[in-house]
C-alpha cells in the first residue's frame, strides 16, 4: 500500500516525505493549496479537523501532525532504511530530547519568520517587521546553543543522523533560501558544517524536487 502525503509543497509535509525517503517507503502526494483555503474544505477537515498540514493515509490508517508521523514510521520500520532513532534507549532519549528542542525552541521563531517574510503578502496581510526582528533574535540564541552542541557531537542526537536532524530540514531550507538569511547558519562554524551534512543527503535532494 502506497502512503499518501497531503500538501507536498509546504515545509511540514516535507518533514514527513524526507523521513519516508530515508526509510525507503513508497509514497504519493496529494496537493493542498493553503492560499486558496483548500485545507478548509469539508473533505479535508474530515481527515484533519484543525485544517493543518500534513496528513498521511496509509491504507485505512490516517495520521496528522508531522512529528507524530515521523516517529510512527521511524518506529514501525526501524529495521528498514536509515535507523533514525538510535540503537539504545539512551540514544533514543537524546534523539527525542533534540526533537523536542526543535519543536519548542527552534520552530516557533523560524515559523514566525516564514509566515511574515514569505507568506504574509500571499495571505493579504502586512508583514510585521518588529516580529521578524524579535524572531530572528530568538532563533539566533537557539542556534548559539546548537553551535555548542555541534562542537561536541557530529549531529544533534549523537554521532548518527536521526529524526532530530531530519526535522530541521524544511524550515532551515526556507531560512537559507527564499528568506535570504543563510548568514545565520554560516556565521556558526559547527552549525554550518552540520547543515551541509544534512542538506546534502540524497533523501533531501529528492524531496527538494517537489
Amino acid at each position: 500500500m502506497v502512503v499518501k502525503v497531503y500538501g507536498p509543497a509546504y515545509a511540514s509535509p516535507k518533514r514527513v516525505m524526507v523521513c519516508l525517503a530515508e526509510k525507503g517507503i513508497e509514497f504519493e502526494t496529494v496537493p493542498v493549496d493553503l492560499i486558496k483555503g483548500e485545507n478548509r474544505n469539508p473533505e479535508f477537515l474530515k481527515l484533519q479537523p484543525f485544517g493543518s498540514l500534513p496528513v498521511i493515509q496509509d491504507g485505512d490508517y490516517t495520521l496528522y501532525e508531522s512529528r507524530a508521523i515521523i516517529r510512527y514510521y521511524a518506529e514501525k520500520y526501524k529495521s528498514q532504511g536509515t535507523d533514525l532513532l538510535g540503537k539504545s534507549i539512551e540514544e533514543r532519549g537524546v534523539v527525542e530530547q533534540w526533537l523536542e528542542v526543535e519543536a519548542h525552541n527552534f520552530h516557533p521563531p523560524i515559523y514566525d519568520m516564514t509566515i511574515q517574510i514569505l507568506f504574509a503578502s500571499k495571505l493579504g496581510i502586512p508583514s510585521d517587521e518588529k516580529l521578524i526582528k524579535e524572531s530572528e533574535e530568538k532563533l539566533g540564541k537557539v542556534l548559539d546553543v546548537y553551535e555548542k552542541r555541534l562542537s561536541e557531537s557530529k549531529y544533534l542526537g549523537g554521532d548518527f543522523f536521526s529524526l532530530a536532524d531530519l526535522s530541521h530540514l524544511p524550515f532551515t531550507q526556507y531560512l537559507v533560501g527564499p528568506m535570504g538569511k543563510e548568514y545565520m547558519i554560516r556565521d556558526r562554524k559547527n552549525v554550518s558544517r552540520w547543515w551541509d551534512e544534512i542538506s546534502n543527503r540524497p533523501s533531501w535532494k529528492k524531496i527538494m524536487q517537489f
